[in-house]
């Protein structure tokens, strides 16, 4: 078996979830793109499917509680711009 034929049954079991990590990663190596070890490493992990916390869900929202939000132009003006 060539290897075209080995990356072709390797790219047919891929589960769907990782279809389009592995595009990312052959369009880059098509493109003749060295592969960033951070980007490789981030598009590689597996997702997070662990359910959030009752804790993690009361801190994300005492963190929104706690949050300012500034319009643009409020932004630039204190910016000076």
């Amino acid at each position: 078996m060539t290897i075209r034929e080995q990356l072709h049954r390797l790219v047919d079991e891929l589960p769907e979830s990782r279809a389009g990590a592995a595009e990312k990663l052959l369009r880059a190596l098509k493109a003749g793109a060295s592969i960033d070890p951070v980007d490789l490493a981030l598009t590689i992990a597996p997702e997070d499917d662990e359910p959030e916390t009752p804790e993690e869900a009361a801190a994300v929202q005492e963190a929104r509680g706690e949050s300012e939000t500034i319009p643009h132009d409020e932004v630039l003006r204190r910016l000076g711009r």
